[in-house]
């Protein structure tokens, strides 16, 4: 027997002994295979925490009674909101497994969020939904940023590293740029409100061309100001383009989802906010190098084709050519004439046959061999003389005149009647 027979919870083991991996094996089912600890939910304390490079997490989650090793896949571990550390409470939920190589129970993580944040992130899911639904992340809502802005609002927290690292890069990027601060805070409780006001003393700059909007990084809570529902409309409802930039690129808000284009820092946010003014004076003075090349392309191009044209005959010696094409003109018209002509003879012998058909089959012809025709008054021809009586007067057609006539007696054969 190579492994253990497992009925139930109750493990039947083969006589004598086992080895090790059977033992592991048994034991390892029994854990697995209990329902109770699929999906099963552990708040502890992280410690011994490392990300490896393939992205996989490892670490130990502890209480004050006991710990468990832990493990969250690369598969799993980018879909978390926040950074874990050491120290920091979680409630995670996974499924029980043994590490057969170390004989080590282990939980393998699926979802892992601080503790006590759980109901944070069902109001951040519940609004997202909500909002969602009203058609405000709807992409035909979003509008176009502008390729060159003269003027750009920003609006965050004046203190911060994130104003005075995007104030730095849109310098840099447009030396130009009229840039307006509008303070506001950007965490907290009176965050929102402080945020909405911003927004609405910016709506006021008829020339503003392009909002900014966020901070630097934290935790949910720092960056729960940027999920509340009345900034997420009056974002939606701005009249300008606004550039969400919101903590760091894992972090997501509902601010960022209403706005019209997500960064993922506020540097980030600079950087797609106006183009490099070097790079477009570049790319300028290559556009101006690649038009006047094309230009002289063109010129040389042109003068080739006006020297071919005044070196060409029809130019030089135009008389010669007229010739030539009265030469061929002429002679068209004789060959014309001539198809003309046999055209002309053969349809007058065609005409001359029907002719003489038409004639052999006159009766005029006829008529002029010395016969005649006879018709009776109403027109009726006489073929037989037994159509007519004595004393009826008849019409004879002869080849030249027509006779009346009255008949006086009336033949069969050459009988008299």
């Amino acid at each position: 027997m190579e492994y253990p027979i497992v009925l139930g919870r109750r493990i039947h083991l083969a006589p004598k002994y086992i080895t090790v991996s059977q033992l592991t094996y048994a034991l390892k089912r029994v854990i697995e295979d209990n329902v109770s600890l699929e999906g099963v939910w552990v708040q502890g304390e992280i410690s011994n925490f490392t990300r490896h490079s393939s992205g996989h997490l490892y670490f130990t989650l502890k209480d004050e009674g006991a710990c468990v090793k832990c493990v969250m896949f690369k598969s799993q571990a980018w879909t978390l909101k926040f950074r874990p550390a050491d120290g920091q409470a979680v409630d995670i939920q996974g499924r029980l497994g043994i590490y057969e190589k170390s004989g080590q129970y282990q939980l393998y993580v699926d979802i892992m969020e601080p503790a006590g944040l759980g109901q944070l992130y069902q109001a951040f899911e519940k609004l997202k939904t909500k909002l969602e639904q009203e058609g405000l992340f709807d992409q035909a809502r979003k509008q176009q940023l502008p390729p060159l802005p003269q003027q750009i609002a920003l609006i965050t927290s004046p203190t911060g590293a994130a104003i005075q690292d995007m104030i730095k890069i849109l310098h840099r990027r447009r030396p130009n740029l009229d840039i307006l601060i509008f303070p506001a805070k950007v965490q907290g409780a009176d965050a929102p409100q402080s945020l909405i006001k911003a927004l609405n003393e910016a709506a006021r700059f008829r020339n503003l061309d392009l909002v900014i909007i966020g901070r630097g990084g934290g935790s949910l809570e720092e960056l729960w100001a940027f999920n509340d529902e009345g900034l997420a409309r009056a974002i939606s409802d701005f009249p300008k383009p606004i550039i969400s930039a919101v903590g760091h690129e894992t972090d997501f808000t509902i601010a960022d989802f209403v706005a019209d284009l997500r960064a993922p820092t506020p540097s980030a946010a600079a950087e797609l906010a106006v183009p490099d003014e070097s790079a477009l004076k570049r790319n300028l003075a290559n556009l101006q190098k690649r038009l006047a090349n094309t230009v002289q392309q063109k010129i040389q191009s042109y003068r080739r084709d006006l020297q071919r044209l005044k070196s060409s005959r029809v130019l030089v010696a135009p008389e010669q050519g007229l010739n030539i094409r009265r030469q061929e003109l002429d002679m068209l018209r004789e060959r014309a004439v001539r198809q003309l002509r046999q055209d002309l003879y053969a349809k007058r012998e065609q005409y001359y046959k029907i002719l003489g058909k038409l004639d052999a089959l006159s009766p005029l012809a006829t008529l002029s061999r010395g016969y005649s025709i006879t018709q009776k008054a109403d027109g009726t021809f006489v073929k037989n003389s037994d159509l007519v009586e004595n004393g009826e007067m008849v019409k004879v057609t002869l080849a030249m005149g027509v006779l009346s006539c009255e008949v006086k007696d009336k033949y069969k054969g050459s009988q008299l009647k």
